[in-house]
């Protein structure tokens, strides 16, 4: 699951390139699936995980379209 050590800042992300954002985006939102339906099932302890999760998604995909923008200018 999202552990403390998965979290990143933006500040770390912005460093980063957009293929290494892009496989990291991919491997959030399918957490954030596999969390979501244990959610569904009954089967998640700490409900808070999807909120985490989410919120790296929104994250991830606005410094993407920041770095995108930037690439137009």
């Amino acid at each position: 699951m999202a552990s403390g050590e998965d979290r990143l800042s933006a500040k770390e992300l912005r460093e980063r390139n957009a293929g290494e954002l892009r496989s990291l985006l991919a491997a959030k939102q399918e957490e954030l699936q596999k969390t979501s339906f244990k959610h569904a099932l009954g089967q998640l302890q700490n409900t808070h995980l999807i909120a985490g999760l989410r919120k790296d998604v929104s994250r991830l995909k606005t410094i993407l379209n920041e770095q995108a923008a930037q690439a137009q200018e």
